[in-house]
């Protein structure tokens, strides 16, 4: 599997972006997907993800604002970003297991995509 992320940018605190991560191979709706980021010297953080099944998960801070979603027809998953803050700015990573849903909560997923840049200027 190999994962493909983009939809990074800059944008001003209160703005909205969107990440996708388009993924290769076949079996996408059988996959458990994942959305990190990783702030200049913090560690990275898991942030959203989404189950086979649909089932969410959402670190506390991007509850209400952030929305993880998936298109299995287009092996997309998406991450809707809303009413960005200044601590959102972090280079995030989307991630991928077929196996276990739990290597996604300790960041161990077996594929990883590359990182997209997001910048929200206060």
């Amino acid at each position: 599997v190999q994962l493909q992320a983009c939809g990074g940018g800059s944008v001003q605190a209160g703005g909205s972006l969107r990440l996708s991560c388009a993924a290769s191979g076949s079996g996408f709706s059988s996959n458990h997907m994942g959305w990190y980021r990783q702030a200049p010297g913090k560690r990275r953080e898991l942030v959203a993800l989404i189950g086979g099944s649909g089932s969410t998960y959402y670190k506390d801070s991007v509850k209400g604002r952030f929305t993880i979603s998936r298109d299995n027809a287009k092996n997309t998953v998406y991450l809707q970003m809303d009413r960005l803050k200044p601590e959102d700015t972090a280079v995030y990573t989307c991630a991928a297991d077929r196996s276990s849903i739990m290597r996604l909560y300790t960041a161990t997923p077996t594929y990883w995509g590359q990182g997209t840049l997001v910048t929200v200027s206060s």
